[in-house]
């Protein structure tokens, strides 16, 4: 069974699966499903549209080399079956999975890393704005330390003008 890979964004194509477009000079095109295919038909770029593969790796929110991906790699030198090859080539795909999987954990852990620092930067800063909302309002009176500085403004009073009839 020959899995392909979407031309478009990268994600796997299944035997009986998506579409495949052959141009004029004879070259194929397989995508996987029709937003691929007529976000190519568009001419739009995958590595400026922001759920490809393309994307996610060339603004580094996906793992760009790593040795585990060239095993990934499609071969198309023919070999002779040999049944302790295979089994040991079953063996060493569940490692070098378990391997990817561990770095790519790793390099969303890094990815992430000083973002909790922010949202409770952020989480403080708009407590800080509404705590009139979380405490009661006598509590406020009491302790004026929890309240905002007031501002006072000068408010122009709009001049009474005197009603006149309409005029005819």
């Amino acid at each position: 069974m020959r899995l392909e890979k979407c031309w478009f964004c990268s994600s796997t194509v299944y035997p009986g699966h998506g579409i495949q477009f052959v141009r004029n000079d004879a070259k194929i095109f397989r995508f996987c499903r029709s937003k691929c295919h007529k976000n190519f038909k568009m001419k739009r770029n995958p590595r400026k549209v922001k759920w490809t593969k393309a994307y996610r790796r060339l603004n580094g929110k996906d793992m760009t080399q790593d040795s585990t991906f060239e095993f990934e790699r499609k071969r198309n030198r023919p070999e002779r079956y040999d049944r302790n090859l295979a089994e040991n080539t079953l063996k060493a795909i569940k490692k070098i999975d378990k391997v990817r999987v561990d770095r790519e954990a790793r390099h969303h852990a890094l990815r992430m890393k000083g973002k909790k620092a922010k949202e409770q930067r952020e989480a403080a800063k708009e407590l800080e704005q509404s705590i009139h909302m979380v405490k009661a309002p006598a509590v406020l009176e009491k302790e004026p330390a929890l309240t905002l500085p007031k501002i006072k403004v000068k408010v122009s009073q709009p001049q009474a003008e005197e009603n006149h009839p309409m005029e005819e």
